[in-house]
C-alpha cells in the first residue's frame, strides 16, 4: 500500500490530552512573565545608570568651577566677605588718624610713639624707685644686695 501524505488545512482536526495542552498554556505563560521580568530588570538598570551618569555629570562641574568661584558664593560666605571689606575700610581709616595725630583719645591722650614714649618712661622711673626701696629694704634687714 501507498501511504499518502497528511494534508494539513483549516478543516484538520488534531486530537490531544487536555493535560498537555494546559502544560502547553502554563509552559508559554511562565516564558512570557520571565520574559517581561528580565525586560523590567533590565530597564530599571538603564534607568539607574542613566541618572548616575546626570549625577556624575553635575558633581564634576561643580568640582570643577566651585573652586573658581563660576557658581558663586554661599550666603555665609558672602557675609563673611562683606564684614572683612567692613574691618578692612575701618582699618584704614584709624591708620590714616594714627598717622595724622587724630587717633581717638584714651583718657584724653592721643595714641601716638608721643604717648607710648611717655608711658614707658614714666614705668621704667616707677621700677627704679621699687629697686631703690627693695635695696633699701634689704640693707636695714642685713641682708646683701646684688
Amino acid at each position: 500500500m501507498a501511504e499518502k501524505a497528511t494534508e494539513l488545512n483549516d478543516n484538520t482536526r488534531f486530537a490531544m490530552p487536555v493535560r498537555n495542552l494546559i502544560s502547553l498554556v502554563v509552559a508559554v505563560a511562565l516564558g512570557v512573565w520571565a520574559y517581561f521580568g528580565v525586560i523590567e530588570r533590565l530597564n530599571k538598570i538603564e534607568t539607574q545608570a542613566i541618572l548616575v551618569q546626570a549625577d556624575l555629570i553635575k558633581n564634576t562641574e561643580f568640582r570643577i568651577k566651585w573652586p573658581r568661584g563660576d557658581l558663586g558664593t554661599t550666603p555665609a560666605d558672602s557675609e563673611q566677605f562683606m564684614l572683612i571689606e567692613h574691618l578692612a575700610s575701618e582699618f584704614e581709616k584709624l591708620a590714616e588718624e594714627i598717622d595724622t595725630g587724630k587717633a581717638p583719645h584714651d583718657q584724653q591722650q592721643a595714641l601716638t610713639l608721643d604717648f607710648f614714649e611717655k608711658r614707658i618712661s614714666s614705668a621704667e622711673e616707677r621700677i627704679e624707685l621699687l629697686r631703690d626701696a627693695i635695696a633699701a629694704l634689704k640693707a636695714g634687714n642685713g641682708e646683701h644686695s646684688e
